[in-house]
Order: C-alpha cells, then sequence, then structure tokens
C-alpha cells in the first residue's frame, strides 16, 4: 500500500522533478484510489490499484488513453518511468501517474451538447481491439440472485433490505430485455458521472480508462443518456442531436439498445450488496457499500424511464 514517503521514489522514477510531497488518499473508486504527488514541476495524480493487474494491461490501458489524448480527446497525459514503462512496482502495489487535472464533483448535469459531442469523438476514435466483451456489460443478474440477495439483506437487517425487495420485480423485467450488441468496437465501457467531469478551466474530461473493452457502441450511448439526460427529455434530445452532429455512429433503436445500462447497473448493484454483506458492522467498507448502493436504488432504472428516453428521442 502507498503512502506519503513513497513521494521521492515516485517522482525519481517518472522524472517529475524535487521536492516530492504526497497527499492523500484524495479521491476514491471501485477499482483503486488517487494521491497527489507535488513536486519542482507540478502536480500529478497517482493511482493505487486496489486489485494487482498485468504489465501487459498497464501497457494496454496507457496506450488506449495515450491514443485517445493524441487524437484531442480531453484526458490526463500518462507519464512513463526512465525505462519507459507506465507504472512502478512499490511492494505489490503498481502505481501509475498522470498528469493532474482541476476537476469539480460529479455533476450528471454538465452541459448535454458537450457531452454528446464528447462521446460522439470516443466512438469514432479508432482504437486497438485487444480487449473482449465482458459479461458485466451484457448479461444480466438472473432472477435467483436477486431472490438471494433480498434473502440475505433482509437476515442481516441492511437498511436498503425493503427497497432492494420492493425493486426486485422492475430488474427481473428489465434483464428479460437484454439482447446481445449489434457490432462490436472498443469503448471505454465507464462513462458515468464519476468518469465524465467538469474541470475548473471550463471543459470536460474522461477520465478512467481501466475498464475499456469491445462493446456495442449504441449500448453505451444509451448509459450516457440515462446518466446525464437524468429524465429530462429536452437535455436528453440535446445529448443525441449533439452526438449525431459529431458524426457518432451509434444509434438508438429501441428498448433492447439498453442492454449494456441494464447489464451494467444490475451487476453494480450486486457488487454493493455484496460488498455491504462481507463487511463488519459499522466498517469502512460497510460504510461505503451503503453509499454505493444507495446510488443504485436512489436513480433506479426502469422501463418507463427507458420508454421516456425513446419518446424523447422518437
Amino acid at each position: 500500500m502507498l503512502d506519503a514517503g513513497h513521494a521521492a521514489a515516485i517522482a525519481y522514477a517518472f522524472m517529475l522533478g524535487d521536492d516530492a510531497t504526497m497527499i492523500g488518499p484524495v479521491a476514491r473508486g471501485e477499482l483503486g484510489q488517487v494521491w497527489r504527488l507535488t513536486t519542482s514541476s507540478g502536480s500529478w495524480a497517482v493511482k493505487e490499484p486496489f486489485e494487482p493487474k498485468s504489465d501487459d494491461e498497464i501497457r494496454e490501458e496507457a496506450d488506449v488513453q495515450d491514443r485517445a489524448l493524441a487524437a484531442g480527446i480531453p484526458t490526463p497525459a500518462v507519464q512513463r518511468t526512465r525505462d519507459g514503462e507506465p507504472s512502478l512496482a512499490i511492494g505489490d502495489v503498481h502505481a501509475t501517474v498522470s498528469s493532474w487535472v482541476e476537476m469539480r464533483d460529479r455533476d450528471p448535469y454538465l452541459d448535454p451538447a458537450e457531452v454528446g459531442s464528447l462521446v460522439a469523438s470516443l466512438h469514432r476514435l479508432p482504437l486497438p481491439d485487444v480487449r473482449p466483451e465482458d459479461p458485466w456489460y451484457r448479461e444480466p443478474v438472473p432472477a435467483d440472485r436477486w431472490d438471494e440477495l433480498v434473502r440475505e439483506l433482509s437476515a442481516e437487517g441492511a437498511p436498503f433490505a425493503d427497497r432492494l425487495a420492493s425493486y426486485r420485480d422492475e430488474l427481473v423485467a428489465l434483464g428479460e430485455l437484454v439482447g446481445p450488441p449489434s457490432r462490436l468496437r472498443t469503448c471505454h465501457r465507464d462513462l458515468w458521472a464519476d468518469n465524465v467531469r467538469a474541470t475548473e478551466d471550463g471543459g470536460i474530461c474522461v477520465f478512467d480508462w481501466e475498464n475499456f473493452g469491445l462493446a456495442d457502441e449504441s449500448q453505451e450511448l444509451c448509459l450516457v443518456l440515462f446518466e446525464f439526460g437524468v429524465g429530462d427529455p429536452v437535455r436528453i434530445g440535446a445529448i443525441y442531436d449533439a452526438y449525431l452532429d459529431a458524426g457518432g455512429p451509434g444509434r438508438v433503436e429501441g428498448r433492447a439498445t439498453f442492454s449494456m445500462l441494464i447489464a451494467q447497473l444490475g451487476h453494480i448493484g450486486e457488487a454493493g450488496c455484496r460488498q455491504w454483506l462481507e463487511g463488519a458492522a459499522s466498517s469502512p467498507e460497510r460504510e461505503h457499500a451503503e453509499g454505493w448502493v444507495g446510488e443504485f436504488l436512489g436513480q433506479p432504472l426502469s422501463r418507463s424511464a427507458i420508454d421516456g428516453i425513446l419518446d424523447a428521442l422518437y
């Protein structure tokens, strides 16, 4: 695990200057946490993954991010070590470093035209197809797993157990809408408001490329319409119009186009529930999981929400 004492070693390895100090973690996601490194040459984001990754995986992620930045996609610049590697082994941690971006808090109400144009740029970007499809993005959580979770959460007295129980039938019905992708290309696959942020200089920036891989760009577009449309027909239409005007290749063609959104949200909700069950009472892990599940249940996807998006477009 990283600590502030690793600042000098990281700065030296990545050739970032002298007088290194490191604070944090200043941000946390589900896959890792971020420290802020400050040196004589500026500030840098140091990412510490929670689970080990292979050198090849880290190189793939750095290559995709490099390609995106070179094509004009607003994303942090990957830093490399003196040996040309995108990571540094510190104990069992492979730390990565990127340029520091002053970003604002998570906000699904970003300018819809900017969001649509950005996603179109991502979908026009030729990226290598080096990572296959993943069940996380195309297979729904089956009914028996929701039933099992409701039973276990109720038995453990989870504060959100009743809300999940009341949502169970809708989750199962959504799962029945899921169909295969119409075509595949390399996508970001994690374009939630956590990873598409406004910056202090007035732009927007795409973060966290760890989940990239093959997916249906039309299905990823539907995720964006749900997340950044926030149920507002005007915003939904503006995102889609801007996407089409910017040459985005995806098209929304009915309920099945929302398959990736349905599958991914289901797996996110299930993972949060499992984390809560595995955490000890009053532990930070359980507290974090409760917030995670709260987000999942706080803006629930439904068939009527999908139909509302379709109505806004057609």
